[in-house]
């Protein structure tokens, strides 16, 4: 017998710049991980001896960030000794797996509540110095027709249509959407700020945001993934190879309209009806379905739409029966191609920017998803939300929330 999960706090650090003279360049992954839970301990009263297991993710799990890192984030909290940790990675979706995964261990009676989100220092671990053989082992790239992600969101946009104006556009909004957000507080439930040991604030805000940005400050600038696709080591040709009717790949993204390096973290406390009881707690929202999906490794971003059709068929509704959408901002399209495949006002999607604007901190974004969904889905009295990353290496995961 199954019961239903619930979110009864969903938070989130500011993103700092991810390089050295980034606000939290001086903040380990350990530190900030530890913080976010004392947050969510804090901030609901909360007795660890009722959470079952903290699931958290991160994706480059190498020197500070390895080792079972949601472990040492526990230990190096107040939650006490008592309570486990456990790492995991699904690349960019790890923190909303993290979130899965604990609504999965709650609806099948496996203890009452879970803590679940992910951490990423991307200033201070670079992302791929894991050395992971679907790059690293040429028998497997080589298998798998494997390219870096930026000649992926170019086979995308080649493949689809997305002109270079149209992906510089939708940058353009989704800078003006957050900084509005911003301006207007909208994430105020939601954001942490980042303390230092003596209770000092170190970061606030999203320090990404490039307020001001417009098309011709984009018009500006290079594509970021020509070089590599055509002269070394020559990753269209290896597109090529598999989607020969293309015939060429157009390079239409850049830094600004792709995703922010940033360093970040998140946490949600997910929980029984029982437990919120217990507790005295309120639940924000009901975690209706979850899904996850595997999809072509090469062309890899466009995981968000065959997994919201799984998520809409097995949960037996249709996009029309969802009010607010939050997908993942790796490139911008993305999200054009979400939009498109599924005839989506943009005025559902990404209602107050995302990680092209503010940064896409890889193992905490899926986390952070989900507070920017439920603070949007509160301002706005909306009662659905869905929310989905496409994932390398060729996958898509999606959550559905409904509210209570």
């Amino acid at each position: 017998m199954t019961q239903d999960a619930y979110i009864y706090d969903a938070i989130r650090s500011p993103r700092g710049k991810g390089r050295k003279d980034g606000s939290l360049h001086q903040v380990t992954a350990l530190h900030l991980s530890s913080e976010m839970l004392n947050t969510i301990k804090e901030r609901n009263d909360l007795d660890p001896t009722q959470v079952e297991d903290v699931i958290w993710g991160n994706v480059t799990q190498v020197g500070e960030q390895g080792a079972c890192l949601a472990r040492s984030a526990v230990l190096n909290s107040d939650l006490g000794e008592q309570l486990p940790g456990i790492s995991i990675n699904r690349f960019c979706a790890s923190g909303l797996e993290a979130v899965n995964l604990g609504a999965a261990q709650v609806k099948a009676g496996v203890g009452s509540a879970y803590i679940s989100g992910g951490v990423e220092m991307m200033g201070r671990v670079p992302m791929g110095s894991d050395g992971g053989a679907i790059a690293a082992d040429p028998t497997l790239a080589m298998k798998s027709y494997f390219v870096p992600q930026g000649i992926s969101a170019d086979i995308i946009a080649t493949e689809y249509g997305f002109t270079r104006d149209e992906c510089d556009a939708y940058a353009v909004e989704s800078q003006r959407r957050a900084a509005q957000a911003w301006d207007e507080n909208r994430f105020k439930r939601s954001v942490a700020p980042v303390k230092d040991r003596n209770g000092l604030t170190i970061l606030d805000h999203d320090e990404y945001l490039r307020r001001g940005t417009d098309m011709q400050s984009l018009g500006a600038l290079k594509p970021a993934f020509k070089e590599q696709g055509e002269v070394m080591p020559g990753f269209d040709a290896v597109a090529l190879l598999k989607y020969p009717h293309l015939e060429r790949i157009n390079h239409v993204h850049h830094a600004g309209n792709s995703s922010g390096i940033v360093d970040g973290s998140a946490a949600v406390l997910i929980g029984s009806k029982e437990f919120g009881e217990r507790n005295g707690l309120t639940p924000r929202a009901r975690i209706k379905s979850m899904a996850k999906i595997g999809t072509d490794p090469t062309i890899n971003l466009t995981g968000p739409v065959p997994v919201t059709e799984k998520i809409l068929r097995e949960s037996a509704m249709e996009i029309g029966d969802i009010d607010l959408f939050e997908v993942n901002e790796a490139f911008a399209a993305v999200v054009l191609r979400f939009m498109q495949a599924f005839d989506v006002d943009h005025e559902k999607v990404n209602v107050n920017g995302g990680a092209i604007a503010m940064g896409h901190p890889l193992g905490a974004t899926g986390a952070m998803l989900i507070s920017h969904l439920l603070d949007e889905m509160e301002r706005a009295d909306k009662e659905t939300g869905l929310a989905t990353l496409c994932v390398a290496a060729g996958m898509g995961s999606a959550t559905i929330l409904e509210r209570v």
